[in-house]
């Protein structure tokens, strides 16, 4: 069995059903030849017993005959009178011993016996003995048959050997042709598969006409495909502008280098090296960032550990100087579960990013809505378009405005965010504002915390 599982199932399958329709036809035939061969066995012991009957009819008539005549094609009879002798016969038990020495008990005229052989005959027979009661005595009338075989006739053996062989071999051929109609749209889903490559990511796999689970199989495929594509298409954009990112402080910094090292009497060593810090600053910054993502596209899971939201906006709001006024509004016990350092850079890239663009006031708030947690940081800026609210969380993506205010920022802070945010179940959106923008961070709820258990 273990075998046959690794067999491909265009071999499998029609190799079962035919070991099926196998085991079917060989019941169907043993019960067949079993009943023919109880009705063949019926009626020869039925011709027994007529030709025994004429053999008693003739001698209650007194009219038995030194040689018995062949009747109904028995061919072995004997009358045996009351003191054992054989009187009368059938041709080929003339002069020869009795065949049996069975007699029916008192209380009945006949009975059979199976013998193998009767004396004097070959074979095993069917034999039926008759008790005669005569003036005399009783008499005896013996007559057998030879048993049929097993098999009832070499015809009907023949027949039942050749039906089951074609039915078990059509029920194999038509189980291979149906899969072979069945797999053909799987082959060529297959097909398709293999050769699409990162550079042909456009192609798709054929869908086929049924409306089967082959089709939606398909139609998964190419859903699959569609997010490969969109995925890739992520990947080639994101690795371009990480090299344009990356590249910038590089070539910045080792422009200042060179032109100093052409003139190094004439060049302030000090303030070049204030502005080659400055250009690996933003390389390590953006390299954090990168590792960041990375991190969070790896991981399996977000952590399990129980944050309490309004602890969390207290402990960052008091870890550093901001400068802008920030105003609180924190609902207490709004606790979530996850990574709490996670939660920390997402909430600190919300606050710099509000900072960046506040122009007086940053507002931070909490409040547990039903089975969900909501955070909102605001700020009162110029806000975000309602066409670019989805662009801000591309990665690499900066307005203009934020370019202005922040020319060394990486484009990553808000990507980063909204990736922890999807990691713990959560969403990160911007929502409308009368002034500035507003982002609105949603998590489920930690179980029975801050709210009745259902």
């Amino acid at each position: 069995m273990p075998r046959l599982r690794t067999l491909p199932i265009r071999v499998r399958l029609p190799l079962v059903t035919g070991a099926v329709a196998a085991l079917a036809c060989t019941i169907i035939s043993v019960l067949l030849v079993g009943g023919v061969h109880s009705r063949v066995a019926e009626y020869d012991r039925e011709r027994t017993t007529t030709a025994a009957l004429t053999f008693v009819q003739m001698i209650k008539q007194g009219r038995l005959p030194g040689q018995l005549p062949v009747v109904d094609g028995v061919q072995a009879a004997q009358v045996l009178d009351p003191r054992g002798r054989v009187v009368a016969a059938t041709p080929d038990l003339v002069g020869g011993p009795p065949m049996a020495s069975f007699q029916p008990s008192e209380e009945a005229v006949s009975t059979f016996q199976v013998l193998c052989p009767p004396r004097g005959l070959h074979g095993c027979m069917d034999v039926i003995a008759f008790s005669v009661s005569q003036p005399d005595g009783d008499w005896t009338v013996y007559a057998a048959d030879p048993i049929g075989p097993w098999y009832g006739s070499g015809a009907l053996l023949m027949f039942v050997l050749a039906a089951s062989l074609s039915l078990t071999l059509l029920t194999a051929f038509l189980t291979r042709r149906t899969i072979d109609r069945t797999l053909a749209p799987v082959n060529a889903i297959r097909s398709e598969l293999a050769e699409i490559t990162a550079t042909e990511s456009e192609r798709r796999v054929p869908v086929p006409p049924t409306r089967d689970e082959i089709r939606r199989l398909a139609e998964t495929a190419n859903a699959t495909l569609d997010r490969l594509d969109a995925a890739l298409e992520r990947q080639r954009r994101f690795t371009s502008d990480a090299s344009h990112d990356l590249r910038s402080p590089i070539t910045g910094a080792r422009a200042q280098l060179e032109e100093a090292l052409m003139h190094p009497d004439g060049a302030d060593w000090p303030r070049v090296a204030q502005n080659v810090l400055v250009s690996l600053d933003r390389l390590q910054a953006i390299v954090a960032d990168l590792l960041a993502l990375a991190r969070l596209d790896a991981a399996a899971n977000a952590g399990d550990e129980e944050v309490d939201l309004a602890r969390l906006v207290s402990t960052e709001l008091a870890r550093a100087v901001r400068d802008t006024h920030t105003s609180v509004d924190l609902d207490q016990g709004v606790v979530v579960r996850g990574d709490r350092l996670q939660l920390a850079r997402l909430l600190t890239n919300l606050l710099t990013n509000a900072e960046r663009h506040a122009v007086s006031r940053v507002s931070v708030s909490v409040a547990g809505e039903g089975d969900e947690a909501v955070l909102t940081v605001a700020d009162d800026g110029a806000g975000i378009p309602p066409e670019d609210r989805e662009l801000v969380f591309q990665r690499f993506v900066r307005l203009r405005e934020s370019r202005d205010r922040d020319p060394a920022g990486t484009g990553l802070g808000l990507p980063i965010a909204r990736e922890i945010a999807r990691s713990h179940g959560g969403t990160l959106t911007i929502a409308d504002s009368e002034t500035g923008a507003r982002f609105v961070l949603r998590l489920p709820r930690a179980p029975g915390k801050g709210r009745p258990k259902r």
